[in-house]
């Protein structure tokens, strides 16, 4: 059975959280994390770009000039696309770039992206997050206890204003709680920090 190491914000060891292996022993499934990552990303686009083609501006009704004679190239309307104001080819237009993904792809995602970050430890948890003063120096205290360096998710049980709070203006710190994880925020940052509370909302969440 897979296990994570528990520490407090000092960075002391409080021992290991035995977790279920349907949720944090998955195989990595490199070609699910990818289908799951493109829907993601896919899924957070507008769609709101749009163009007019040459049928949809306004003028260019007339022909500019005859068709011979004039020792110039032949003309149909100044709103041909090689005019300035004129339509443009291939304009874009409105569109819906979501992506459906199945509820069992997207827990198979999770799960191999979360156990991946377990076997590389790169996962760790955390018994609670305390802060006194509500100050952005207490999380710095906090991550440098835990050795982290580089680019960290921090997830909590639910919406927790103080860590968001304090973890607001430090670069390369995110934060999520236990509900809206998702493999992009996984992926994206190098570490994650979980409560204890937040690996159990997980687990009941996310168990086969």
């Amino acid at each position: 059975m897979p296990t994570i190491n528990i520490y407090n914000q000092k960075g002391e060891n409080k021992g290991a959280l035995d977790v279920d292996v349907s949720v944090f022993g998955v195989e990595y499934n490199e070609p699910v994390i990818h289908q799951v990552m493109v829907a993601q990303r896919s899924n957070a686009r507008q769609g709101t770009k749009s163009a007019l083609t040459r049928t949809e501006v306004r003028g260019g009704g007339i022909k500019p000039w005859r068709q011979k004679g004039t020792g110039r190239a032949r003309q149909g309307s100044i709103r041909a696309p090689q005019w300035i104001k004129g339509g443009v080819v291939f304009a874009p237009k409105p569109r819906d770039f979501s992506q459906k993904v199945n509820k069992k792809v997207r827990r198979l995602a999770i799960c191999s992206a979360l156990s991946a970050k377990l076997f590389d430890g790169d996962l760790i948890a955390v018994d609670e997050f305390k802060f006194e003063n509500l100050k952005t120096k207490e999380m710095v205290a906090a991550l440098n206890a835990l050795n982290i360096e580089k680019s960290v998710l921090i997830v909590t049980a639910e919406k927790d204003d103080a860590v968001i709070r304090v973890s607001g203006n430090i670069e390369n710190v995110s934060t999520l709680s236990a509900d809206r994880i998702n493999v992009y925020d996984i992926l994206k940052n190098r570490k994650c920090i979980m409560t204890v509370d937040a690996v159990k909302r997980i687990e009941e969440a996310y168990r086969a």
